[in-house]
């Protein structure tokens, strides 16, 4: 069978490869536009597996959610350049959107999945990769990629939560420096807690305070390690002029029930 340039066009199309090897591979195949797309998955797979050692530190964040819950996923890529390129954006996004459409409660690669890896690594010629996922169910999910798709937040909530507020909420934790560690105090780390209330303490004993003062100035520090660290405590950042807190901004009926954050690389 011929092969027409219009036959290597519509391959190169397909795969994103060059016109040699879109050539080549229907020359080996004999036209066989199917075959060949399976043929330069299979080569050029085995040259990319050979570069899964080198570092994939930069990448994309992506959500997608279906109204029940909620899937976000980081991409990891060699170069921000790869990480900024609209097909490496869009398989991202994808990938998200086949988490929130599978069955279950966690989020888990599918063949899918792989397959759309594979197919960037092919095309991009860099060390692609899922580094990590998550999936949250909720009544109310509230989400915010960053604009430069490096940070993204999921929240979950229960009550009369309106959209714009969770998006609110997702901002603030994008953006507040420390980034909160928890919802309220119950979900800090006992050690961190107990830790953060003895330096405290000792840091009053120090300066010269009695036993007694130096309890009730560190129950005060204390409180305010606990407000910088937990989201409810923290001052929402998009009404500082009225110095309330996220938790003071919740309307009544509203409980914020979790929230995860990804940063690329970090």
């Amino acid at each position: 069978m011929a092969i027409t340039a219009k036959d290597v066009m519509a391959l190169r199309q397909r795969t994103g490869l060059g016109m040699m090897d879109c050539k080549a591979a229907l020359e080996e195949t004999g036209g066989d536009a199917e075959a060949a797309v399976e043929l330069l998955r299979k080569k050029l797979k085995g040259k990319m597996d050979e570069r899964t050692d080198r570092s994939a530190a930069e990448g994309a964040i992506a959500v997608a959610t279906n109204g029940k819950a909620a899937v976000m996923i980081e991409l990891n890529a060699e170069t921000d350049f790869a990480a900024r390129n609209d097909g490496f954006v869009g398989a991202a996004q994808k990938i998200a959107e086949l988490g929130v459409a599978a069955p279950g409660t966690d989020f888990a690669v599918t063949p899918a999945m792989t397959e759309l890896v594979d197919q960037l690594r092919i095309t991009i010629k860099e060390n692609i990769s899922i580094r990590r996922g998550v999936k949250v169910a909720s009544e109310k999910i509230g989400f915010y990629i960053h604009h430069n798709r490096k940070l993204g937040v999921i929240v979950a909530a229960e009550g009369p939560a309106e959209d714009e507020l969770l998006t609110g909420v997702c901002q603030h934790i994008t953006a507040y420096v420390p980034t909160p560690s928890s919802i309220d105090e119950t979900g800090l780390d006992p050690a961190a807690k107990a830790k953060a209330l003895a330096d405290a303490k000792q840091e009053a004993i120090d300066s010269g305070k009695p036993e007694q003062i130096a309890e009730k100035i560190a129950q005060g520090k204390y409180k305010k390690w606990v407000d910088d660290h937990t989201l409810l405590g923290q001052p929402y950042v998009k009404d500082m002029e009225n110095k309330k807190t996220v938790g003071q901004t919740l309307p009544k009926g509203v409980k914020l029930t979790t929230f995860v954050r990804y940063a690329v690389g970090l």
